[in-house]
């Protein structure tokens, strides 16, 4: 089978460069300097009491992250019927978060983990059947929890919606929204009937598109997700429900752990009664957060993430200025330590296997 180029060890090298890691960083802090100059006022910090609350929320909000990992790890020894040890589950997955952490958050690091997995020793098929799997577990938990998350709340409340707003900000997200979930709607759709349906009629489609001359240039790439989808398929359609029921409730634990952080920190922050922090509604605004930071064209979605957790949060927190760092404490948790346990680890990785 031809080598795809996005998984040749020459750009894993290249991804470890010092440059390739600092551009995350500095665009991020850039964003958060930019804003805090704009918005910041003197006397912000009066308005939070740090109490031992506020190290329980913290201490939280690090435990829902070692729950994310934890999922995710679970997951791939489901997916991989436990094939690897927890070590090097863990392992796998940072070097996976490390080189999502690196690329666009439309791209992610799923180039990379075939690679990943097929070095630590699963055939190339079965590489790709995994890692497809996840694919469509993480998008089926998006397509699942945003309906039940319309059921249950106040949508104007949740998409920022007022009558009496009219500036083009709340219908923008709106329409950005609803597009972003169709587009992820479709990608099940067509995800699915390759896999489990008609994967070699999915790979003729995927070649035809590919032949419009906007497109000629990506061929190559397409041509490689076909075959890893008919490689894919023969893995995974005849697993039973309860392999995929497994899988999934370890997707759901994952998810869902990844958005409580912003929970927690915020219950860690909070400047007000507790009784009235709105956790469900705080839940669902990361979960459109979320689908709108898929087209961020930086590494990580680096500046647009803490951008929007201000335009997306900021109704839950007193002043702008508080805002902007608490955005910057929940990257600070959540993204940039990926990028040093990644430099730490990728460059052994790599020594060793190649």
């Amino acid at each position: 089978m031809e080598q795809n180029n996005s998984t040749n060890p020459t750009k894993l090298l290249k991804a470890i460069r010092p440059q390739r890691v600092i551009w995350p960083i500095l665009i991020g802090f850039a964003v958060i300097i930019y804003l805090l100059a704009k918005d910041f006022k003197p006397g912000t910090f009066d308005l939070v009491e740090f109490s031992w609350l506020t190290l329980l929320g913290l201490f939280i909000a690090f435990l829902m992250m070692a729950l994310r990992d934890f999922g995710y790890m679970a997951r791939l020894r489901i997916l991989t019927e436990n094939e690897f040890s927890w070590l090097k589950t863990f392992r796998i997955i940072m070097l996976w978060e490390f080189t999502s952490a690196l690329t666009p958050s439309a791209i992610g690091g799923t180039s990379f983990a075939i690679l990943y997995l097929n070095k630590e020793g699963l055939n190339l098929g079965k590489s790709s059947a995994v890692v497809m799997a996840t694919s469509f577990l993480d998008e089926l938990y998006f397509i699942i929890m945003l309906p039940l998350i319309l059921l249950m709340l106040d949508w104007q409340q949740l998409f920022l919606l007022d009558i009496t707003d009219t500036s083009p900000l709340a219908s923008s997200l709106l329409l950005l929204i609803l597009g972003a979930y169709l587009l992820k709607l479709a990608y099940l759709v067509v995800l699915s009937y390759g896999l489990f349906k008609n994967p070699r009629g999915l790979k003729w489609l995927l070649l035809w598109i590919f032949k419009l001359p906007i497109l000629r240039k990506w061929k190559q790439g397409a041509n490689q997700a076909g075959t890893d989808i008919i490689e894919s398929s023969k893995d995974l359609k005849n697993k039973n429900y309860i392999f995929w029921l497994k899988a999934f409730f370890a997707t759901f634990c994952s998810w869902t752990a990844r958005y409580w952080v912003v929970n927690s920190i915020l219950l860690a922050f909070w400047c007000c009664d507790y009784s009235t922090l709105d956790h469900l509604m705080i839940f669902a605004r990361q979960l459109l957060m979320w689908i709108m930071m898929l087209i961020s064209p930086t590494p990580g979605g680096s500046g647009f993430s803490e951008w929007v957790f201000t335009q997306y949060l900021g109704d839950f927190i007193p002043e702008a200025g508080l805002t902007i760092t608490l955005a910057l404490i929940w990257r600070l948790i959540s993204y940039y330590p990926y990028l040093f346990i990644g430099m730490y680890l990728l460059p052994k990785w790599i020594k060793k296997n190649f």
